[in-house]
């Protein structure tokens, strides 16, 4: 079960700035399996324990939104087996976890070309997504099949096709048109994103909307990052200032 605990957190000041929502790249699966000896899959499976706890520790630090790159839509090139193996964590972990969302009232949400992935798989995220559409406690938004390229092409065809369409006005056309043709219509954009493995790049990952996020980057493998490495990774973010382009002396007016 998700623990969502409301007790006060000696570790993050309250009153300072908290992100609103936080976005991960979970990186390091395979690298962790492989010292240790194991399958790569093994890797994903322990990484897959860590939602839970990261879900909680975000709950705990406030955060009401929280994107975790799952499948990007370059990993359908990894070996079929192992691509196999990951839809089938994906349907199980849904399958497991799918009471815990309700019981919290955790909303549910996908980004990315889902319609891509197997039926089954389709099948249970359609049914959570829709068990939990009304919840608003925290939302959890899973990137599947996703890329910021892809995602780009997608939205602007369908512009092109709502201008033809008369649907919209193409003078009209500014960054709040096309951000509600991107995946995440309707969800604030990441304010801190977190890279785990050591690898300090976006890979095709929220490109246009982490465009004034916090970029936070640890060595630590996803199956080893926990409560305690999300608290430092959001106390990290509240001793930043972000200025969006401004002084910090227009800041402080």
């Amino acid at each position: 079960m998700y623990e969502f605990y409301n007790v006060a957190m000696n570790d993050i000041d309250k009153s300072a700035n908290l992100p609103r929502h936080v976005a991960i790249i979970m990186d390091g699966n395979g690298r962790w399996a492989k010292e240790r000896g194991k399958p790569r899959i093994d890797g994903h499976i322990e990484g897959s324990k860590r939602i839970r706890e990261v879900l909680s520790a975000a709950s705990e630090c406030g955060v009401k939104y929280l994107t975790l790159y799952a499948f990007s839509s370059e990993n359908w090139n990894r070996p079929k087996e192992e691509v196999d193996a990951l839809m089938e964590l994906l349907k199980n972990t849904i399958r497991e976890h799918s009471e815990d969302f309700i019981k919290n009232k955790v909303r549910f949400r996908t980004i990315g070309n889902v319609g891509k992935l197997p039926s089954n798989c389709v099948e249970l995220l359609e049914k959570l997504k829709e068990q939990t559409k009304n919840f608003d406690s925290a939302t959890l938004i899973l990137a599947l099949n996703y890329g910021s390229r892809d995602e780009i092409c997608r939205a602007v065809k369908n512009i092109i096709q709502d201008a033809a369409g008369k649907k919209i006005d193409p003078e009209k056309i500014d960054w709040p048109v096309i951000s509600s043709y991107l995946d995440t219509d309707a969800i604030p954009d990441p304010d801190l994103m977190i890279r785990t493995s050591g690898e300090m790049r976006l890979s095709n990952y929220l490109m246009m909307q982490a465009a004034y996020a916090e970029l936070y980057f640890t060595k630590t493998y996803w199956p080893d990052f926990g409560r305690d490495e999300f608290i430092k990774a959001v106390k990290e973010y509240q001793r930043r200032e972000r200025r969006y382009g401004l002084t910090t002396d227009q800041l402080k007016k």
